[in-house]
């Protein structure tokens, strides 16, 4: 029988990803009849924030190791990083990490494809879009604003910062997305930022919205309850 695992998340990257996380992964848990084990340490936003713009990997790589070992200590049997732009430096962490990593990105492709999505549009940070979600999508196109991924990252960084969405930063996201629909050619908008929830939620769109966090929400809520194998979603050293 697949064993109910203990989840470890790194938060605070930002404070309203980590919340929203928690809320969701705790009622895809209980929706499943399941018991949810949870640990979250606390990472900090503004080092990520340099990491990333700086493209400096190895040294976030590092910090994301160290806040992992807190996890296993206190009895984690996988992590997450609940940031879709913290994935910059995925690939140099998980031979750093004390435990299996469960990417937020690698799902995403599968969810598309049997969504019978061709191309879908990002919103996010300046990384997640210029690089159309690292590069990791294979079945399904991505496309951004390319013109507008300074502002647009600039927007999404502030907000995730404040942990606050100003109806200007919403007017600026949904007008991007129904863009993404119109000019680019997306069947759909991908909240590819794990902060985009204070803009979007409880807004009416003429246009489909996929939040990609509730994505890796249910990959975590079936780890949780033994649904799945951890060595068939995680990676590892």
């Amino acid at each position: 029988m697949t064993k109910n695992l203990h989840i470890g998340l790194i938060g605070g990257i930002g404070v309203a990803a980590t919340v929203v996380y928690y809320q969701r992964l705790t009622a895809a848990v209980e929706a499943l009849g399941g018991k949810l084990e949870l640990t979250i340490v606390h990472a900090d936003v503004q080092e990520l924030i340099r990491t990333n713009l700086a493209d400096d990997r190895e040294t976030q790589a590092r910090t994301y190791a160290g806040l992992i070992d807190r996890l296993r200590a206190a009895g984690c049997d996988c992590a997450a990083i609940t940031s879709l732009g913290g994935h910059f430096c995925f690939n140099e962490t998980v031979p750093l990490s004390p435990l299996p990593l469960v990417s937020a990105v690698t799902p995403l492709d599968a969810y598309f494809a049997a969504q019978g999505l061709g191309t879908v549009g990002l919103l996010g940070t300046r990384v997640v879009m210029r690089t159309g979600l690292y590069g990791q999508l294979k079945q399904t196109r991505a496309v951004a604003l390319t013109d507008e991924i300074e502002t647009l990252g600039q927007t999404y960084q502030d907000m995730a910062v404040s942990g606050h969405c100003t109806d200007a930063q919403r007017a600026t996201f949904l007008d991007a997305g129904a863009r993404l629909i119109d000019n680019m050619g997306a069947d759909a908008v991908v909240l590819a930022g794990t902060d985009l929830n204070l803009a979007f939620d409880g807004q009416q769109t003429d246009y489909t919205v996929i939040d990609a966090l509730d994505v890796h929400v249910a990959v975590l809520a079936d780890l949780a309850t033994g649904r799945v194998n951890l060595e068939d979603v995680a990676e590892s050293r």
